[in-house]
């Protein structure tokens, strides 16, 4: 049986214990900090006037060309790691430098929006 695909997270939920330990995620962000002999990368975004970083394990995509203050997107699954606290295991890190960042958010939440009524709508057939 296939894992469920991963569902895109805002940077500011990941940390908020709104994402269970091994579920599959897609993260996006600002690539800040990486510490090749930890595998170990950080990404920023902003919301709500307040930084949001998120940890990510980089040791399945390395080596890979770090770009810092690049734009990032993961898919991995979430982790708990000692002193972090939630952490992306990345699967695919790829660099998508110049996305619209804002339009990004707003098509995540039109994307939400959708499987939400999706869903609802199928619970009603279920009846």
């Amino acid at each position: 049986m296939l894992p469920a695909a991963a569902a895109f997270h805002f940077p500011w939920e990941v940390n908020s214990g709104a994402v269970q330990e091994g579920e599959s995620v897609r993260v996006f962000g600002r690539l800040v900090c990486y510490q090749p002999e930890e595998s170990r990368a950080t990404l920023s975004a902003q919301h709500a006037s307040k930084e949001h970083h998120v940890t990510i394990h980089t040791l399945f995509v390395e080596p890979f060309n770090p770009i810092i203050g690049a734009q990032y997107i993961v898919l991995g699954e979430i982790e708990n790691a000692d002193g972090v606290g939630a952490m992306v295991r990345a699967r695919v890190l790829n660099c998508v430098d110049g996305v619209n960042v804002a339009l990004l958010q707003k098509a995540i939440n039109e994307q939400r929006s959708f499987f939400r009524e999706r869903d609802h709508g199928s619970q009603a057939f279920d009846l």
